[in-house]
């Protein structure tokens, strides 16, 4: 997401419970693209393993549709309480949320119920966000408390949201016997970004996970989730695919190429050979990671991958809809691919519109689809998925 102030990086990190075969947290963003807002709600569900994650993931559903219409949190938060069953031995709600609503000026507005307390950390120390703490009382006449909390955030912002999973890891232990706590998850995060202070959202959430996993000894005794946001300058890239229809715009295309201020990947061979032709530079084959699947990629001076085109392209679609996270395994040219694209933030596709013969054999696969309509699928895959900034220019 790109608002008028700054590029927001949402990233997700979530494990469950070692005996369970699902994680009883729920955590979902939403990019509302017409209005350049972002939305991300983390719930925890009581206990763990199914019940906790279908009661998570309806609460994360609701908040998210009643927040994406515009209705005041307030009303937001009272629905979601008066909708949620509460533990008859326990007495207290089946879940807990967290809703976080950015703007396009950046402005944030965020509703807590009982989950550890969101963190902003800004120019080296956390901010007391001083919360209006509402009472709210429900049907059955249990009393509860929803706080709110508004801010305008800066650049260089970075915004934690955790489930106890995370606060509560280490429970027990004799070095952390009531659990990691808040103060312990402040100073990993404040020395993490020490070292790296351009640590990405995808990096400290792994982080986070990693530590706490390691206090409950690499084995969680609940489940866990870690949702960091980061306004930054956007990192950019620009990918050519196809020739253009007219040849007159080979040069314009070659141009946009090398002229532009970011990561460059090249996917197609007769798409290299003009932008080699037009800016008189050398392509060199590497065969040194050769993948029996996809044919080799390129090299050339300026362009950090090339690689074949609507193959690499239909498998590049397949790994990102099969991706759960940011991590890709493999070195192959699909994979380095979808590793460059996951590490941008604002993305700029050029589609030569030329048909090429080739792509219209019927001896070849079913699943190969024409290019301009793999690049719409990875597009909306990066969009909806990964919350990626796509634009995509017809050449």
């Amino acid at each position: 997401m790109h608002n008028k102030c700054f590029y927001i990086e949402a990233e997700i990190c979530q494990e469950r419970k070692a005996s369970e075969n699902v994680c009883g947290d729920s955590c979902e963003s939403r990019k509302l693209k017409e209005e350049d807002r972002l939305i991300t709600v983390l719930s925890d569900g009581l206990g763990s393993g199914v019940k906790a994650n279908i009661l998570a993931t309806m609460t994360t559903s609701m908040a998210l549709q009643f927040t994406a219409k515009n209705d005041p949190l307030e009303h937001t938060a009272d629905f979601i309480m008066n909708t949620l069953p509460v533990d008859s031995k326990r007495q207290i709600s089946y879940s807990t949320f967290s809703i976080l609503d950015i703007n396009c000026f950046g402005d944030a507005s965020i509703v807590e119920y009982d989950n550890p307390a969101v963190l902003i950390y800004r120019e080296g120390a956390f901010i007391d966000l001083k919360p209006v703490k509402k009472p709210v009382q429900r049907p059955d006449g249990i009393a509860a408390e929803v706080h709110y909390s508004n801010i305008k955030l800066q650049k260089e912002d970075r915004i934690i949201m955790v489930s106890d999973g995370i606060t509560q890891a280490g429970m027990g232990n004799p070095r952390t016997p009531f659990g990691w706590g808040d103060d312990g998850l402040k100073y990993f995060i404040q020395e993490s970004i020490e070292r790296s202070p351009n640590l990405s959202a995808r990096a400290l959430a792994r982080k986070i996970m990693q530590r706490a996993k390691a206090h409950d000894a690499d084995s969680f005794v609940d489940d866990a989730t870690c949702q960091v946001i980061y306004c930054r300058e956007p990192r950019k890239l620009i990918l050519a695919s196809g020739p253009p229809y007219h040849k007159n715009c080979d040069a314009l295309l070659a141009e946009r190429m090398d002229s532009f201020t970011g990561k460059k990947i090249i996917c197609g061979g007769t798409t290299s050979k003009i932008i080699s032709r037009e800016l008189n530079r050398e392509i060199r084959i590497d065969l040194n990671n050769y993948n029996p699947e996809l044919p080799p990629v390129a090299e050339m001076k300026g362009i950090d991958l090339i690689t074949e085109g609507i193959l690499t392209l239909g498998r590049v679609s397949s790994l990102l809809e099969q991706l759960s996270g940011n991590t890709v395994k493999g070195d192959g040219p699909a994979e380095r691919m979808v590793q460059l694209l996951l590490d941008s933030d604002s993305i700029l596709i050029l589609a030569g519109t030329q048909i090429n013969n080739a792509h219209q054999d019927p001896n070849l696969p079913v699943e190969l689809e024409i290019r301009r309509n793999i690049i719409k699928k990875i597009a909306a895959i990066l969009e909806d998925k990964f919350l990626k900034t796509i634009e995509i220019e017809y050449l």
